[in-house]
């Protein structure tokens, strides 16, 4: 397999993670009526992006937006972690949300005792930048 068919594959996977992510806080938000806190919200700022970028990239096979796509992974991602730490970690100190209508630390869904809204979008992220990891550019 070329490199830029490789590099297809992974852009097309990494696209199609940011379009479920992004199906799936609409979903939450627009049809089970879930309010998003402040950092869902920081999220969204990331994710949303992704799905134009990385289609774009996707079209024409671009691996240079690794260099512009996967920093937006690795700080939504760090968002994640901190959104979900404070769903999970007792004691762990709240951020700015704590004074918002919707506190950060509220668990809308918690599947198998663990995987809420803010792990979901956290192993979308890390999917996402494990893929654009893997992209290599081509050497002329």
């Amino acid at each position: 397999m070329s490199t830029r068919d490789r590099n297809t594959l992974l852009l097309a996977f990494a696209w199609l993670v940011a379009i479920a992510a992004t199906a799936g806080s609409l979903y939450y938000s627009q049809v089970r009526h879930f309010i998003p806190c402040e950092l869902c919200w920081y999220q969204r700022i990331f994710m949303y992006p992704l799905v134009l970028i990385l289609g774009i990239a996707t079209f024409f096979g671009d691996a240079r937006i690794r260099r512009y796509a996967l920093p937006m992974a690795l700080v939504g991602g760090s968002i994640s972690v901190l959104h979900y730490a404070e769903q999970k970690i007792p004691g762990f100190a709240p951020t700015s949300c704590a004074a918002t209508p919707i506190p950060c630390n509220i668990e809308y869904v918690n599947y198998f005792g663990f995987v809420t809204i803010a792990f979901m979008a956290l192993t979308a992220f890390v999917l996402i930048a494990l893929a654009l990891a893997a992209v290599r550019e081509e050497r002329p």
